[in-house]
């Protein structure tokens, strides 16, 4: 599977660790995913996400994750979705909760590929 990873410079991710994640939660829900499978994960501040929150859920904030499961064919790739992360959020969560902030990027990753996939 092709991760494409799309985030501000000003915002410090670290790709590996997306990358990981995905694979992780790949082999340990044992989905059978064609080799051609795209995922976009993008990060995006608190205003895009509030218009996005707004326009697709109804909601008034900037929600921590948005996921969009899509299963569009593109030339020979399969885009399975895209999963929206607001970074100051996962931030803010990260010191609400005393963990590190690729922790909670793993936790917001794992909410969305649930839900991307139905599980």
């Amino acid at each position: 599977m092709k991760i494409n990873i799309t985030c501000p410079s000003r915002y410090k991710i670290d790709r590996k660790v997306i990358r990981e994640a995905i694979g992780n939660f790949v082999k340990q829900k044992n989905l059978p995913l064609p080799e051609n499978s795209v995922l976009n994960v993008v990060f995006i501040g608190r205003n895009k996400m509030k218009a996005l929150a707004s326009k697709y859920k109804g909601e008034n904030e900037a929600l921590p994750v948005l996921t969009f499961p899509m299963q569009e064919k593109m030339e020979d790739e399969l885009l399975l979705g895209e999963i929206v992360i607001c970074y100051p959020s996962a931030v803010l969560m990260a010191a609400q909760k005393e963990k590190t902030v690729n922790k909670i990027i793993e936790f917001l990753l794992n909410h969305a590929l649930n839900v991307l996939f139905k599980i």
